[in-house]
C-alpha cells in the first residue's frame, strides 16, 4: 500500500472520528437555534425556521455520506503519489494565511481583556439602542418603487381617498332591531366626524338602507323589507347569510404602522364608550393584522432570540455537561446580536419580517462557527498544550476553515443585494453583516474568551507531554 493511500485512510478516519462529531454538535446546536423561528406569530417566518433546519440536515448528510466518501475515493484510488524529496531539502515556509492567523491570534491573546471590555460594552449599548426599533409592515415600501402597480394605487388612492380600510363587525340576535339599527347609524356617521384626520369615509347596512329610502333611517317590518330590495353582492359586503353579523367599513387614510395602531387602539377605546349591551363589536381587517404583524416583529422577535440561545445553551450543556462550555460558545453569540442591532440602527434600518429572523440566524451561523473553534481548542489541551498554544493550534487548523465558510456564505448571500425588492436587498445586507461579525467575533473575540475561561474547565489530558504557551 502506498503512502497516498496510508493518508488517504488516516485523513477518513480523522473525520470520522474527530471532525464529524463536531461538525454534528455544531448542527445541533444550529438546528435548535433555527427551531425558535417556529415560535413566531407570523407564519412566514415559520415556515423560513423549517426550511432553515431541514437545509442544515441535509447538508450535513450529504457532506458526511456523499461529499466525504467521494475525497477518499479521490485521494485513495486517483492520487498519483509523488516522489518525495529529503526532508532536509523540503522548504516549510508556512502559508500566508497561517501566518496571517497566527498575527491575528497573539495580538487578541495579549490585548485580550481589552477586546473583552470593548466587546462587551458595544454590545450593550447595541441591545439598547435595538429595544427602541422600529418594525416596517408597510408592503408597499417593501416593493421596488418605480413599478407600474405602485403608482397606480397611488393614483387610485388620489383619486376615490383612500384604499385602505378597518372593519368594525357587530352580532346580535336581533340585528335589525330598531335599536340595533339606530346604534350602527350613529356609529357610522360619528367615527368619522370624531377621527376627521384619519377616517376618509364610512359604510354600513344602515347608510345603504337610508339612500334607498330618502336619507331616512326606516323602522320595523319597513327596514326589512328595505334590506331585501337591496342587490345579494352589495347586502353580503354588510350582512353575512344568517343575518346575526353586520360589518361597518372604515375607509382611512395610508398610515404607517405606528400611526395605524395608536388609531386602532383610540377606536377600540371609542367603541367601548359607546357600546351596546344588545351587540358586540370586533375591529378586524388587514390594517388590524398589520399591526399585529408589526407587534409580532417587535416583541417576538425577542423571545425568539433569548428561546434561541436557551435551547442552543441546553443542548451544549446535555452534549458537554459543563456548564462552562455550554456557554462558551454563546458569549460571542451575544455580541453579535448587539452588534447586529448597532448596525442596524446607524443604517438607520427598520426591521421587516424577514430582518427579524436575524437573531435566529445569528445564532445558527454564529454558533457553528465558535463551537468548531472550542472543539479543537479543547482537542488541543487535551493532547497537553497549554492554553495560549491550544488557541494559537485552534486558529490555524480551523481559523481557515471558518474564514472559507464565512466568505462563500457571504458570497452566496450577496445576491440579494443586487435585488429591485427593498425587503431582499436589506435582508441581504445585513446578512452579510452579520456573517462578517460572526467571523470577527470567531476569529478576535472567541480566543479571549477561551483563554479567560480556561481555568474553569478541567481537562483531561490524552498525552504525557506538556508544552508551555
Amino acid at each position: 500500500m502506498n503512502n497516498n493511500k496510508i493518508k488517504a485512510k488516516n485523513s477518513l478516519n480523522k473525520t470520522v472520528t474527530k471532525m464529524a462529531p463536531a461538525v454534528l454538535t455544531a448542527m445541533i446546536a444550529t438546528a435548535l437555534g433555527f427551531i425558535s423561528l417556529y415560535t413566531s406569530p407570523v407564519p412566514m417566518i415559520q415556515d423560513f425556521g423549517k426550511m432553515l433546519t431541514i437545509g442544515l440536515v441535509v447538508s450535513f448528510i450529504l457532506g458526511l455520506f456523499f461529499l466525504t466518501p467521494i475525497l477518499f475515493t479521490r485521494d485513495y484510488f486517483f492520487n498519483n503519489e509523488k516522489k518525495e524529496q529529503p526532508k532536509q531539502l523540503q522548504k516549510k515556509t508556512p502559508p500566508k494565511t497561517d501566518k496571517v492567523l497566527g498575527w491575528i491570534t497573539r495580538k487578541t491573546i495579549t490585548f485580550r481583556w481589552v477586546i473583552i471590555i470593548i466587546a462587551a460594552v458595544t454590545a450593550i449599548f447595541g441591545i439598547w439602542v435595538d429595544l427602541d426599533a422600529d418594525a416596517e409592515t408597510d408592503v408597499e415600501t417593501f416593493m421596488p418603487q418605480d413599478t407600474q402597480e405602485l403608482n397606480d394605487i397611488h393614483k387610485l388612492r388620489d383619486v376615490i381617498g383612500t384604499t385602505d380600510q378597518i372593519s368594525i363587525v357587530y352580532e346580535s340576535d336581533d340585528i335589525f332591531s330598531d335599536q340595533v339599527n339606530t346604534w350602527v347609524d350613529n356609529l357610522t356617521e360619528s367615527i368619522e366626524t370624531e377621527f376627521p384626520e384619519v377616517v376618509v369615509n364610512t359604510n354600513s347596512l344602515t347608510s345603504i338602507v337610508k339612500q334607498m329610502n330618502n336619507e331616512e333611517l326606516p323602522e320595523g317590518e319597513q327596514f326589512k323589507e328595505t334590506v331585501t330590495n337591496i342587490p345579494e353582492d352589495r347586502l353580503k359586503l354588510f350582512l353575512n347569510e344568517s343575518q346575526t353579523k353586520g360589518h361597518i367599513t372604515v375607509g382611512i387614510e395610508h398610515l404607517e404602522a405606528s400611526e395605524l395602531e395608536i388609531f386602532i387602539n383610540d377606536l377600540g377605546v371609542y367603541l367601548k364608550n359607546n357600546n351596546l349591551d344588545a351587540a358586540e363589536t370586533t375591529i378586524t381587517g388587514k390594517s388590524v393584522l398589520d399591526v399585529e404583524m408589526m407587534q409580532g416583529l417587535t416583541t417576538g422577535r425577542y423571545q425568539m432570540t433569548l428561546l434561541g440561545m436557551g435551547l442552543v445553551f441546553i443542548s451544549l450543556l446535555l452534549i458537554y455537561r459543563h456548564p462552562v462550555k455550554a456557554f462558551i460558545p454563546l458569549l460571542p453569540i451575544i455580541f453579535i446580536v448587539g452588534w447586529s442591532g448597532l448596525a442596524m440602527y446607524f443604517l438607520d434600518m427598520s426591521y421587516t419580517p424577514l430582518t427579524a429572523t436575524l437573531g435566529a440566524l445569528i445564532i445558527g451561523i454564529g454558533t457553528e462557527f465558535t463551537v468548531l473553534i472550542m472543539e479543537r481548542y479543547y482537542e488541543e489541551r487535551e493532547k497537553g498544550y497549554q492554553s495560549r498554544e491550544a488557541i494559537k493550534m485552534a486558529n490555524k487548523n480551523i481559523g481557515k476553515a471558518v474564514f472559507v465558510s464565512a466568505i462563500t456564505t457571504i458570497g452566496g448571500f450577496s445576491a440579494l443585494l443586487i435585488s429591485d425588492f427593498v425587503i431582499l436587498s436589506n435582508f441581504g445586507l445585513m446578512t452579510l453583516i452579520n456573517i462578517s461579525l460572526a467571523l470577527f467575533s470567531t476569529l478576535i473575540v472567541m480566543p479571549p474568551i477561551l483563554i479567560i475561561l480556561d481555568r474553569f474547565v478541567k481537562i483531561k489530558k490524552t498525552s504525557l507531554f506538556s508544552q508551555t504557551g
